[in-house]
């Protein structure tokens, strides 16, 4: 799978880094688009804007989805006028952002964003830090510095996100080859690769994300920096990094997305408590962790809901034990010292990954439930049925035991509880007793009759 995605093909006519001044247009007859495909909201965008003598297109994803006959989720709009000038046209406007500035048109629940043409930043553009701004490293702190529409096609990070459909004439612009990637199913970033990346290290978790999705292969140049630039991503806000995690793992080829960031070695900065659990057991935590995804994969296929807080449950668990382990050699009790140990780990992921509070807190129930799961006398089994976090503790049981883990069949015997009737759990319940009396039978006193108290079978809770 992987050699398919990490492939090269010969780069189209000009080389790697040739730089269109006029673009390809591709005429309505030339073309499998229709306007009738688009958000209706964001052509109407896009033909008042042009109404007003501004340039307007559709651009970026939902023209390259269209072209590939998927469904876009968003509808983007590129135009040369300003964000104040777009804010003046439209009365459901707002303006959002500093780093990079949009605008945002509401019509109900659909929200259209709106770009103005960007450029490439010059030493000039550099001395005013409200238009442009870059860290040591090379990567935008800071971008308005705005362009022509043959500027905007060169910012653009990926050739395929660089077609600008004209819903009025019905054409498309095409500055950077992009529909010849799109035929050849090649992902191709425009310009230097390494002085790309290093402007937005987040376009190396893109390009994974792009190539997994789509199904298209990276080309030789656009993936070969990725490796050495990887650490540049701990410089990325955690909380930019949250966003972009989700986008990787739950856009239905998650599975895939994993493999790609551990060979491009990108897992790491995003997962350093779990990179470490990778090369100690790598057997188990690649299987925890693939098959995790691939049940994820599965649920967004068939249109069911996924909750990010099982899925960073299981990306950070095979870190979990060993921590656990080693605060019990120094001492700590077991429950408390795992405990310790998933505040700790959450706190540290934390620092890489913004995990919101509404996600952390499911997570810690979710690890709970493991070690609650396996104490089933009296009334705690049923207790723990009624337990709003039973499934998902229960789902991740399973989940550990196809990845190799010993429990002494745990996962069997719930699957059975929950399908048994009320006579049938109690003799479960009861069998569960016996068992632990006769394992524990060797290790028992006889007593003398005299000391021996009457009822003395009675269940311990």
């Amino acid at each position: 799978m992987l050699k398919k995605l990490f492939q090269s093909f010969r780069p189209p006519l000009g080389g790697q880094h040739h730089r269109r001044t006029t673009p390809e247009v591709i005429n309505q007859n030339q073309h499998s688009l229709q306007r009738s495909q688009f958000s209706r909201h964001a052509v109407s965008i896009v033909e008042r804007l042009q109404s007003a003598g501004y340039q307007a297109y559709l651009v970026g994803g939902c023209v390259r989805d269209l072209l590939l006959g998927i469904t876009p989720k968003d509808f983007d709009v590129a135009t040369s006028a300003t964000p104040e000038q777009v804010r003046a046209e439209f009365r459901n406007a707002r303006i959002i952002g500093r780093r990079f500035k949009l605008v945002h048109i509401h019509f109900g629940r659909d929200i259209i964003e709106v770009a103005t043409f960007r450029a490439h930043h010059s030493e000039e553009d550099q001395g005013d830090s409200h238009r442009s701004s870059h860290n040591a490293s090379g990567r935008i702190l800071r971008d308005n510095v705005y362009g022509t529409l043959e500027d905007d096609a060169q910012r653009r990070d990926f050739t395929i996100n660089a077609l600008y459909y004209d819903p009025v004439n019905e054409r498309i612009l095409d500055y950077a080859n992009g529909l010849h990637d799109i035929r050849n199913r090649l992902l191709r970033l425009i310009g230097d690769p390494t002085h790309r990346y290093q402007e937005d290290p987040v376009r190396m978790l893109r390009a994974v994300r792009f190539a997994a999705k789509l199904d298209f292969g990276i080309e030789k140049h656009t993936v070969q920096p990725i490796r050495q630039l990887s650490k540049l991503l701990r410089e990325i806000p955690p909380a930019r990094l949250f966003e972009e995690v989700l986008k990787l793992f739950l856009s239905g080829q998650g599975a895939i997305a994993f493999e790609m960031l551990v060979d491009l070695e990108l897992f790491e900065p995003l997962f350093p408590a779990s990179a470490q659990a990778l090369d100690e057991r790598p057997t188990y935590t690649h299987t925890l962790i693939s098959q995790a995804l691939s049940n994820t994969d599965l649920r967004v296929e068939q249109g069911k809901p996924v909750t990010p807080a099982f899925l960073f449950a299981a990306l950070l668990w095979p870190a979990l034990p060993a921590r656990s382990l080693f605060l019990q050699s120094q001492g700590v009790p077991p429950i408390p010292a795992l405990n310790e140990a998933a505040h700790d780990l959450i706190a540290e992921q934390c620092q890489r990954i913004a995990i919101p509070k509404r996600f952390t807190l499911p997570i810690r129930e979710i690890w709970d439930m493991q070690e609650r799961l396996p104490r089933r006398s009296g009334k705690r089994a049923d207790m723990l049925l009624d337990n709003p976090r039973f499934r998902a503790g229960y789902d991740f049981l399973l989940l550990r035991e196809s990845a190799g883990e010993a429990t002494d069949d745990l996962g069997q015997w719930w699957t059975d509880y929950q399908e048994a009737n009320d006579s049938e759990r109690r003799d479960m319940i009861r069998e569960l007793g016996s068992r632990d009396d006769s394992a524990a039978a060797p290790r028992k006193r006889k007593r003398s009759p005299s000391k021996r108290k009457s009822g003395g079978d009675g269940a311990s809770d």
